[in-house]
C-alpha cells in the first residue's frame, strides 16, 4: 500500500467556511424564518418553465429533491415551496458583512474568498487571541448567527484541500456543521469518499478518463503509479494523485498573480435567436460594452475573440474564433472585428450563447495611429467614444443607446439593471 510521508508537508490551520444555501438563507432571514426551517427557492426567470434554481433551502432539498440547477417545471404543483426572484445586490452586501466578521479573526492576507458563499481562512496566527482552531471555528459560527442569523458549515484541515474536503464530505451533514480532517486521517476520510466524482477536482469527464485506467475510487487513485498517471493525464494526473493523499502546498497569504489578463462579456440569451440581424444587434451591444471596459482601465487589446454557442436543439456546439487587431480600445473597431468573425463562420444555426473577449492587453500610452486609417478619423472616433463614456458614466448606460438597442432582439437595456446576470 502506498502511503506518503507528510513530515515535510506544510501544516497550517485552515478553515473552509460555507453559508448553507446562501441566497435562500438570506431570503429566509428577510422573511423572519429560520434558514433551516424555510421552504424557499431562489429562481432566475421564475415566469418561464425553464427558470433556473439558483439556491434551495435545506428543507426543499431534503423533502423535494430540488437543488441548484433544477428547473421551474421540476417543482411540484401545490407544494409548500415559495419561489422568489434573486436580489444579487442584497447577497453581495451580506457577503461583505460576512467577510468583515472573518477579518475580526484574521488579517486580510489570510482570507481567500472562493465564491460568494464560501471562503478559506488561515487562522494559524490567531490562536493567541481566539483559542484553538476548533474554538475559532465555533466563535465564527456564533458571530455570523448572532449578527446575521445565517447558518455556516466549516471544514478544518492542515491545508485548503483537506479543509474543503472536510466541509463538502462531512461538515455539511454533521450535527454541529464542523468537521476536522488531517494528514493522519487520509485513510479514514479521503480514501472513503464515494463516488470518485465527490472528490474535489474530479468531474464526470475526468472520472471517465480515470475509469479507462481502471481507477473508479479515490483509494485506487492514491495507489496508482504516479509517473504513469502523469504520462497519461499530464500535470492534472499528478496533481490528482497527490490530492488523493491529501497534499496541497498552496499558502493562502501567497496570492497568485495572473501573468496575462483579458476583458470580456458573455451572456446566455433568453431564447434561441434565429434571425441574423437580431444576433448582430446583441453582438454590437456586447462589443461596445467590452470596449468601454478597456477604455475605463486605460488599456488596449491586440486580439479579439468571439464565441457563439448554438441552441441545444441543433446538436452542434457552435464556433470560437479570434483575430489579431492593431492595438485598440475603439468601440467601432472591436464591433467590426466581432461582426467579421460572426459573418465568416455563421451558417444560419439558432444561437443561444454569445461571448466576446479581448486578449493580449497592453497599457494605453499615446494615441495609436493606424496606417490604414487617416489620423483625423482615428482622433474623431476616439473623441466620440470618450464623450459616450462620459455621458453614460454620469447619467447611466441607458441615457445614450443606439436605435438598434430599442428593437425586440436587443438585450443591453434589459440587462442594464442586472447583477451577475440576475436581478439586483
Amino acid at each position: 500500500m502506498i502511503q506518503l510521508n507528510y513530515s515535510n508537508e506544510p501544516r497550517r490551520d485552515i478553515l473552509c467556511i460555507d453559508v448553507k444555501s446562501f441566497f435562500a438563507s438570506v431570503e429566509s432571514v428577510k422573511r423572519g424564518i429560520h434558514p433551516l426551517k424555510s421552504y424557499i427557492v431562489v429562481m432566475s426567470k421564475p415566469e418561464q418553465e425553464g427558470g433556473l434554481v439558483l439556491a434551495a433551502s435545506p428543507k426543499v432539498k431534503e423533502e423535494y429533491g430540488i437543488k441548484t440547477g433544477s428547473r421551474r417545471y421540476e417543482i411540484p404543483k401545490n407544494s409548500k415551496i415559495q419561489i422568489v426572484e434573486p436580489r444579487m445586490s442584497l447577497y453581495l452586501k451580506v457577503n461583505l458583512m460576512i467577510n468583515d466578521i472573518f477579518q475580526e479573526f484574521i488579517s486580510s492576507e489570510d482570507l481567500h474568498i472562493y465564491s460568494i458563499d464560501e471562503s478559506f481562512l488561515d487562522v494559524t496566527s490567531s490562536h493567541a487571541l481566539f483559542g484553538t482552531t476548533k474554538e475559532i471555528a465555533v466563535k465564527i459560527q456564533q458571530e455570523i448567527w448572532q449578527r446575521l442569523h445565517l447558518v455556516t458549515a466549516i471544514g478544518i484541515g492542515d491545508n485548503p484541500l483537506l479543509a474543503k474536503l472536510a466541509l463538502d464530505n462531512e461538515a455539511k451533514d454533521s450535527p454541529n456543521f464542523i468537521a476536522d480532517w488531517h494528514y493522519e486521517d487520509v485513510g479514514k476520510t479521503i480514501w472513503r469518499i464515494h463516488p470518485i466524482t465527490e472528490m474535489w477536482g474530479v468531474g464526470d469527464k475526468t472520472a471517465k478518463n480515470l475509469v479507462k485506467l481502471g481507477i473508479d475510487s479515490v483509494y485506487q487513485l492514491s495507489q496508482y503509479n504516479v509517473s504513469a498517471l502523469k504520462r497519461v493525464q499530464g500535470v492534472i494526473g499528478e496533481q490528482l494523485f497527490y490530492h488523493a493523499h491529501g497534499i496541497d502546498r498552496s499558502i493562502l497569504s501567497e496570492k497568485y498573480q495572473t501573468t496575462s489578463k483579458s476583458y470580456g462579456k458573455s451572456q446566455i440569451l433568453d431564447r434561441d435567436y434565429i434571425q441574423q440581424a437580431e444576433i448582430e444587434v446583441v453582438i454590437k451591444e456586447m462589443a461596445e460594452q467590452v470596449a468601454a471596459r478597456l477604455r475605463s482601465h486605460d488599456v488596449e487589446t491586440q486580439v479579439v475573440h468571439l464565441t457563439i454557442g448554438f441552441s441545444k436543439e441543433t446538436g452542434e456546439k457552435g464556433f470560437s474564433h479570434q483575430l489579431k487587431v492593431f492595438p485598440t480600445a475603439a468601440s467601432k473597431k472591436i464591433t467590426e472585428t466581432c461582426l467579421y468573425l460572426f459573418r465568416a463562420y455563421y451558417q444560419q444555426e439558432p444561437v443561444r450563447q454569445i461571448s466576446i473577449s479581448c486578449g493580449k492587453i497592453q497599457a494605453k500610452t499615446d494615441l495609436q495611429l493606424d496606417l490604414f486609417e487617416p489620423a483625423e478619423q482615428t482622433i474623431r472616433k476616439e473623441k466620440i467614444d470618450q464623450i459616450i463614456d462620459l455621458v453614460r458614466n454620469k447619467y447611466g448606460y441607458t441615457s445614450l443607446v443606439h436605435a438598434s438597442s430599442l428593437t425586440s432582439g436587443a438585450t443591453a437595456i434589459k440587462r442594464n439593471g442586472l447583477v451577475g446576470g440576475h436581478k439586483g
